[in-house]
């Protein structure tokens, strides 16, 4: 059997780090949150995660989060489909301010000029800044960093007008996930 250790003053206490913990993930949610919204192309989301004050610096867009929506909206509506997975996400609070770095693979279908799709890679990380106010974390101003990219013809194989059996990914609220979370 092992003694219980004695809590130092330099080292928080149980409460204290579960508070931390449950802050970090309230902001880790966002991030996941907000590939999903842009993925769904869904603005009233992405609007939803953002303080009404919010920035983003996209590199091609800087400016507020409530612009950023109508032009990342446009830029998607560009390309066929795509898909943000969420890596490695560090968060360092500081009172009702938190920052973050996540980790991002961002994968765009873009049409050829062939008429076929290009598959596109990004990588690289959102700088964040999250404020809690009035109790609720959200996105104060995101930035991204971008890593490596490339580009190259699309390989997929799947024909999404003649594959009754399967279920694909749309855009919008027709998405199968919006009725599997609303049930």
């Amino acid at each position: 059997m092992t003694s219980a250790q004695p809590q130092s003053a330099a080292s928080p206490s149980r409460e204290q780090r579960i508070s931390d913990m449950l802050d970090k993930q309230d902001c880790s949610e966002l991030v996941h949150r907000m590939a999903r919204a842009i993925d769904r192309c869904d603005s009233d989301l992405v609007d939803e995660l953002f303080h009404p004050d919010a920035t983003d610096d996209h590199g091609s867009y800087k400016g507020s989060a409530r612009d950023f929506t109508p032009w990342v909206m446009e830029v998607l509506s560009g390309m066929h489909r795509t898909q943000h997975v969420i890596g490695n996400i560090l968060i360092r609070l500081d009172g009702d301010t938190a920052y973050g770095e996540s980790y991002f693979i961002a994968h765009h279908a873009i049409p050829a000029e062939d008429g076929s799709d290009n598959f596109m890679i990004a990588a690289g990380r959102y700088l964040d800044r999250f404020e809690r106010r009035d109790g609720a974390w959200r996105f104060a101003h995101r930035g991204a960093v971008y890593d490596w990219s490339s580009i190259s013809p699309s390989t997929d194989i799947w024909d999404r007008t003649n594959m009754p059996d399967y279920s694909f990914g749309v855009r919008g609220k027709d998405d199968p996930s919006y009725a599997h979370f609303n049930r």
